[in-house]
């Protein structure tokens, strides 16, 4: 993922009239580059190539940048510029942890009660998932996949508690598309049917364990990615060699 960085030419001009102000469109396009992976952890950014692709002065750039370093996606370094934020392992697991106790017990509750409509649109949404997975269409699955966990937290109707889950699994889109195989999506896709399945037949104990593994299998292939690409994130541990090719090293 090495990037041209004075390019930039996956950013569309946002100096014209749109939706919310200029630094809001700024933080939009940026976060969406950071977190679609165009713009790749450790990537420095040049703030005066970004206001010439952008359409906009040093202002409204400088804010974005701030925002985006408070939420934990790029690091302004005195005398240093600026870089993408390389993914910290640490943060992936209390997220992930986050979203396990929220959502395990979001599956139990709405299995209890098991509302027609929920479960129709869980049904719905599998199979448009079950298409998108055979068609290799990482962005429509991506879409779809928001939903699911959307569905089951609207009808829950707490409100504080989607907006926890909504804040954790921010913190987890760029893992999410870095994650975002095939084999994944339609693994994805088996584990939310589980999820479904359960809910429809009213098994609380058993949707609540088909959430849990789902999510927990997400940890599981980070920890592999990590091992296997340590340069995207901050705390990972390379692979360590084997005895026999050390040697060979040597």
């Amino acid at each position: 993922m090495n990037l041209e960085a004075e390019s930039y030419d996956f950013l569309a001009d946002v100096s014209g009239p749109g939706r919310g102000g200029t630094t809001s469109r700024v933080v939009e396009a940026l976060r969406e580059a950071i977190v679609s992976l165009e713009l790749s952890p450790g990537t420095q950014l040049d703030k005066a190539a970004l206001c010439a692709r952008l359409g906009v002065s040093r202002f409204p750039v400088s804010e974005a940048l701030s925002r985006l370093q408070a939420e934990g996606l790029v690091e302004i370094r005195p005398q240093a510029g600026t870089i993408v934020s390389r993914i910290r392992i640490a943060d992936v697991r209390e997220n992930l942890f986050l979203r396990r106790a929220l959502e395990a017990e979001a599956v139990r509750a709405l299995a209890r009660s098991r509302p027609p409509e929920v479960i129709d649109a869980l049904e719905r949404n599998l199979r448009y998932q079950k298409a998108a997975a055979a068609a290799g269409d990482r962005k429509g699955f991506h879409v779809l996949d928001l939903e699911f966990h959307d569905i089951i937290f609207t009808a829950l109707g707490f409100e504080r508690v989607k907006a926890m889950v909504e804040s954790a699994r921010l913190g987890l889109d760029r893992i999410r598309r870095l994650l975002a195989t095939r084999r994944r999506h339609t693994l994805t896709y088996k584990e939310h049917e589980a999820v479904a399945t359960a809910l429809a037949a009213g098994n609380a104990e058993a949707a609540a364990q088909a959430m849990v593994a789902h999510l927990d299998a997400v940890m599981v292939e980070l920890l592999a990615l990590a091992e296997a690409q340590p340069e995207i994130f901050a705390d990972a541990v390379p692979k360590q060699r084997s005895p026999r090719s050390l040697k060979a090293l040597g």
